[in-house]
């Protein structure tokens, strides 16, 4: 099996700034793309960034600028390095990975547990 687990959310006021890690493990042959998506209350879960194994990166507009996605492919973790947070950034965050575990023909998707980020005054 393969398990991602997140660290790093919690509370903190307009303009501060959190780092979540992402962590995977298990019987892991290659991981493609790694990524975090965020969910708040009512609304869908939307994509925030996305880092292939090459090191290419997308985000979504509301993030551009302040936020930045990175990975350390030999620990098999993805970072987001949330600068300038905003109110509207609270939301529950979600780590994932498109994981090919040995002994398989495809990759699939995982996902972690989700942490809450809040932001506040």
């Amino acid at each position: 099996q393969v398990q991602l687990v997140e660290s790093g959310g919690g509370l903190v006021q307009p303009g501060g700034s959190l780092r979540l890690s992402c962590a995977a493990s298990g019987s892991i042959f290659s991981i493609n793309t790694m990524g975090w998506y965020r969910q708040a209350p009512g609304k869908q879960r939307e994509l925030v960034a996305r880092i292939t194994s090459g090191g290419s990166t997308n985000y979504a507009d509301s993030v551009k600028g302040r936020f930045t996605i990175s990975r350390d492919n030999a620990a098999n973790t993805v970072y987001l390095q949330m600068n300038s947070l905003k109110p509207e950034d609270t939301a529950v965050y979600y780590c994932n990975a498109r994981v090919k575990k040995y002994g398989d023909s495809w990759s699939r998707e995982y996902w972690g547990q989700g942490t809450q980020v809040t932001v506040s005054s």
